[in-house]
């Protein structure tokens, strides 16, 4: 074998590990990436798929489709308005748990509504709202779990309450309105928060 092919054969060796390194890295950086955009969700989205690949996978698809969406903080006249429908129904639990349940429900979907999400079918919708508040999604599918359970007799006046405070910590989040990003569009906003 001549000096030039040797030479050639350790150049594309060397080449062949860069580029792989390159590649581990990247995988690596965005991996850790999804890791702190989702917090629990993205344990969660492993857990259910098996594999980090796949979970990855799905997580860029959610991150994918909300930025297509029209997501918007909410008026300062708009979240005054569901503070003071948030308190009447705290005030509403006091006298029917059950009624103030689904008075919860209901307002956390206006909310959504309001600032663009779409009210599609539950799954898709707490899929969308782990793009951006994934620390309180799992507050809104343990509500919504009590909520089914209580209709299948299956809940007591203590799950009700914890069904409020799950409520409360999604509603909270949601309701947060961010100055700036009042008259920027989403684009300018979400590479702010996504970066």
């Amino acid at each position: 074998m001549s000096a030039q092919l040797m030479w050639v054969i350790v150049i594309v060796a060397v080449a062949v590990v860069i580029a792989a390194a390159a590649f581990f890295f990247a995988r690596r950086r965005q991996s850790e990436r999804l890791r702190q955009r989702f917090g629990p969700e993205y344990d969660r989205a492993v857990h259910e798929t098996g594999t980090v690949a796949t979970a990855e996978a799905r997580l860029r698809a959610r991150e994918a489709r909300v930025e297509r969406l029209n997501i918007r903080p909410l008026s300062s006249s708009d979240a005054a308005r569901f503070s003071t429908a948030w308190r009447e129904v705290q005030t509403h639990f006091v006298d029917d748990p059950s009624g103030a349940i689904v008075d919860a429900d209901r307002l956390v979907g206006e909310v959504m509504h309001a600032r663009g999400y779409p009210m599609s079918e539950f799954d898709q919708r707490v899929a969308d709202i782990s793009v951006d508040h994934p620390h309180v999604v799992v507050n809104y599918r343990a509500a919504r779990d009590i909520a089914r359970n209580h209709v299948r007799g299956q809940a007591s006046t203590e799950d009700l309450r914890q069904a409020m405070v799950h409520y409360r910590a999604l509603f909270t989040d949601l309701l947060q309105t961010e100055p700036q990003a009042a008259t920027a569009p989403r684009a300018a906003v979400a590479g702010r928060s996504r970066s």
